[in-house]
């Protein structure tokens, strides 16, 4: 059943430290409750996280995933490579300058391999598009003040 979800939300922080959280692999535990383990597998020639493997719970499922990132100075991208519960995962971020601060748009598709309930899968939905808000705004607005 395949899933999307987006979301645009504004964050009090200059872009360039919206991306720096975003790159900040290893610190997804600390603000997105779904992550439980991220660690960067391989990296580019300039140090940005480029495979990374991260153990997800989402409504009661707990999956092992291994994704692919590609990154610009405004978007972080990534693709399933592995996963014991999906089939295919493909989402980014674009963080856009504004005179507050920065906009966010995030989008998230993903398609499992496994039937599961409306409810559940919407419960999931809604749980990456509360963390993609709330998280990263909340991590951002903690580095850029501090």
């Amino acid at each position: 059943m395949a899933v999307s979800a987006n979301i645009e939300f504004d964050v009090s922080a200059p872009a360039s430290v919206v991306m720096e959280v975003l790159m900040d692999i290893e610190s997804l535990p600390d603000w997105s409750g779904p992550h439980k383990e991220a660690e960067i597998v391989d990296e580019y020639d300039d140090g940005t996280p480029k495979t990374v493997r991260m153990v997800v719970t989402a409504a009661g499922i707990s999956d092992e995933q291994t994704c692919t990132y590609e990154w610009t100075d405004t978007t972080c991208e990534w693709h399933l490579l592995e996963s014991n519960q999906l089939s295919e995962q493909h989402g980014k971020y674009t963080v856009t300058a504004t005179d507050k601060g920065s906009r966010v748009h995030f989008d998230l598709a993903v398609d499992l391999k496994i039937k599961l309930p409306g409810l559940i899968v919407k419960r999931a939905q809604k749980m990456a598009v509360d963390t993609a808000r709330k998280g990263l705004t909340a991590e951002a607005e903690k580095r850029a003040a501090g």
